[in-house]
């Protein structure tokens, strides 16, 4: 079996070959791009360690076919369970799995074009080291041509110049497997035992471009990062554009309006509040329209944020406090803060001395809120912004005294 590109990973010395030689594998997890060997490689590791070879696939297989391929590998002295498109098993489908990779009934390789850190559990991930496939170089897709022309059964009966590469490899984007398919429908349809393949050749067999976003491979997060970068960086311009690319490539809108009020709160949030009702609306909107109509939904939403004040404040306050939290967890709630629904708590002054800010002039009364060894610790700092300053300077007549406002 030849295998072609990934030199990072099976070239002298690299860590698979090392794998093979010391017939040491373990579970693993192939992230990368359509087309660029996860399934060959994973084939290539089982036969060069002779092991049992057990091969799923996501799209149409349950947790009953998961257990069968279990069931099967352990009656064998080791096997290995292959998954493609892991990202789209469901968590108790990939639940299913942790008990046999656990146990060494399975060597686990699975193959995803999404990232493993949004679309596999974390007590999957713990099990398996991350293996990232890149895409294909240009000299290695046409080596790939070359070595499919002199060697498949089909390809080599007939004599066929590799002229112009460069069409049938954009048409196919990178894709090795849909290259070599391409080439394949341009030599049944020609029907000729001598074929000179050009870009005119590829194009006429190509009825269009391949989209260069794919909603179901990588750049449906390299994208959408895209987007909310520009977002955050106020140029409504670059913003339109990323849009364009993920609603062309029929992007799910509700994906992209999710994220969109995810930004509203993280990167704008007090600076201008109506940024997440705005965000929150276009999320229910889009949800009731879709496709086509709700691109406008999106494209209003999307420039009225990248022209929003921004603020990550509020953002890098639950950050700052989640982390101060975890630190001192064991701190007390002091006890005019606590709650007295019993003769009991109140006989042990739960609540007592808690002040009622309505019952004092401008609904305000100065008091300790936090434990007694975090006293005057300032969490959040307002932005700076028109709204954020006006909040810091009630702040500061609040509460200038303690903390530094």
């Amino acid at each position: 079996m030849d295998f072609f590109g990934q030199k990072h990973l099976v070239g002298p010395g690299k860590i698979i070959p090392q794998m093979i030689h010391n017939r040491q594998i373990v579970s693993m997890l192939f992230w990368g791009p359509p087309g660029v060997g996860k399934t060959t490689l994973a084939n290539l590791i089982a036969r060069e360690l002779d092991l049992p070879f057990f091969q799923l696939s996501a799209i149409n297989s349950g947790v009953k076919d998961i257990r069968a391929a279990i069931e099967s590998a352990s009656k064998t002295n080791g096997a290995i369970l292959f998954i493609d498109e892991i990202h789209r098993f469901s968590k108790s489908q990939q639940d299913s799995l942790l008990g046999a990779v656990e146990r060494g009934i399975v060597t686990l390789i699975g193959a995803t074009t999404e990232n493993p850190s949004f679309e596999v559990i974390n007590a999957l991930l713990s099990r398996c080291q991350v293996y990232v496939l890149e895409s294909l170089a240009r000299e290695e897709l046409i080596e790939i041509l070359q070595h499919a022309i002199d060697h498949d059964e089909l390809l080599k009966t007939k004599e066929i110049d590799l002229q112009e590469p460069d069409a049938l490899l954009a048409l196919s984007g990178g894709d090795a497997r849909k290259t070599l398919n391409l080439l394949e429908l341009i030599v049944v349809g020609e029907g000729s035992d001598q074929l000179v393949i050009n870009n005119e050749l590829a194009e006429k067999y190509a009825q269009q471009k391949t989209a260069r976003y794919d909603k179901d491979g990588e750049q449906h997060y390299d994208i959408i990062s895209a987007f909310i970068k520009s977002m955050r960086g106020s140029d409504p311009n670059a913003t339109l554009y990323w849009l364009a690319r993920m609603t062309e490539g029929g992007e799910d809108p509700k994906f992209i309006a999710r994220r969109m009020l995810i930004l509203a709160s993280e990167d704008i949030g007090n600076a201008n509040p109506t940024a997440l009702v705005l965000a929150n609306t276009c999320f229910e909107a889009v949800t009731k329209i879709g496709y086509p109509e709700c691109d406008l939904i999106l494209s209003q939403t999307a420039v009225y944020l990248a022209c929003s004040d921004k603020s990550n404040a509020s953002y890098t306050a639950i950050r700052k406090a989640q982390k101060l939290a975890k630190q001192t967890s064991d701190l007390e709630v002091p006890l005019h803060l606590r709650n007295a629904p019993t003769k009991l708590m109140k006989q042990l002054n739960y609540g007592q001395n808690y002040k009622y800010a309505h019952d004092f002039s401008g609904n305000f009364v100065d008091q300790e809120f936090l434990p007694d060894a975090l006293k005057g610790r300032k969490i959040y700092d307002p932005g700076s912004n028109a709204r954020e300053e006006k909040m810091r300077r009630s702040m500061r007549d609040k509460w200038g005294k303690k903390y530094d406002y």
